[in-house]
This record gives structure tokens, sequence and C-alpha cells, in this order.
């Protein structure tokens, strides 16, 4: 009889050791699909998120030389008429971040920066020089740089900037879906996403 008992114990105990291990193997299993799952869910959205606007400038290019002191002056100018398309855009290939599986979160380390390209097409008028001061390519590299200087400063005065990161917060949003779906955390740094609201709200681009 105490054989029987004995028997039974031990198969009992056998099956219990084999259905913890089945478990956990099972988890394992489904612990690393889910980190392949958000993996690749980074890799579906890393593309550029692109806000585009169209700008105009006019400017009024003027050069004087003296020559032989103030007895002569040479002068040179030009009227530029421009008409730009600007480009904000985020790389999310960029996106630096941790999967940490044995406590399921998610972290997104930093955010690129945006980045922002100008488009400019240019057009001369009443393009005048004396015989003494010509118009060369240093005339033409400064005016670009010039412009190129004056629509920067009037897209960080535009919503352009601003579209382009409500558009990065739309994507950063399927990762807290995707994680919270599957019983993960999202976390920015050291801060954890506990709602859309809280995404949000974080100072990604500081």
């Amino acid at each position: 009889m105490k054989r029987i008992l004995v028997g039974i114990i031990i198969v009992l105990a056998a099956l219990l050791l084999f259905k913890t291990c089945s478990d956990k193997k099972e988890e394992q299993s489904i612990l690393q699909e889910n980190s392949m799952l958000i993996q690749q869910q980074i890799q579906n959205v890393s593309k550029l998120i692109v806000t585009e606007g169209h700008f105009a400038e006019v400017y009024n290019y003027k050069d004087s030389q003296q020559l032989f002191g103030p007895l002569i002056t040479a002068e040179k100018k030009a009227l530029v008429v421009v008409n730009a398309d600007v480009t904000v855009a985020y790389d999310l290939s960029k996106i630096d971040f941790e999967v940490d599986e044995e406590n399921k979160i998610l972290i997104l380390k930093s955010i690129p920066e945006p980045e922002i390209k100008v488009h400019p097409d240019y057009e001369y008028y009443d393009v005048t020089a004396d015989f003494l001061n010509q118009f060369d390519a240093n005339d033409y590299n400064k005016i670009k740089k010039n412009v190129k200087a004056s629509l920067l400063k009037k897209v960080e005065k535009s919503t352009l900037k601003t579209n382009a990161k409500n558009r990065l917060l739309s994507e950063l949003s399927k990762f807290y879906v995707l994680t919270n779906s599957l019983g993960w955390t999202l976390q920015y740094n050291e801060t954890p996403i506990k709602n859309i609201e809280e995404l949000n709200e974080i100072k990604i681009l500081d």
C-alpha cells in the first residue's frame, strides 16, 4: 500500500514539475513573440513624418564698393523673388529604444531631431551692375545664404514644426496602444506612460 502511495506521489510530483516547466516555456515563448512584435511595429513606422509648407520671399540685394577712396562708387543690385517649399521631417528609423523583456517595458530613449529642408526657386529681376563691380559667384552665394537664413526664421515662427510634432506624437501613440494591449508598459526615458494624454504632455523635443 505504501509503495502505491509513494508511486502516486512521485507521478503527481512529476506531472506538476512537467506542467510548471511547460508553463514557463510557454510564457517565455509568448514573451519573445511579444518582444519581436513590438520591434517589428517600431520598424513598420520607421518612416519620415513630413509636414510641408510654402513660403515666398522678396529680397533686395545691394553692394557698393568705393574705388580710389570716396571718389568713385561702383554699385550692383538685384531684386530676387524666392518661392520655397519647406519640409519638416522626423526619421523614425533613428529612434533609440530598448525592449526590457523581463519587466515587459518598451523604453524610448531618444527621438531624432526634426529635419528641416528648404527647396528654394530663385527669380532675379532688375539686375544691374557698374562696370567696375560686376556680379560674380560670391554674390549669388551670399544671396542664397541670406535668403535661406530668412526662410528658416519664418519656419520657426510658423506652425510647421508644431504640426510635425503632432504627427510624431500620433505615430508614437501606436506604440502605447500596442504595449498596453500586450500588458506591457511604454516608457520615455525614466517616465512611464500611463495614457495617451501623458504621452502628449511629454517634452519630447527639448
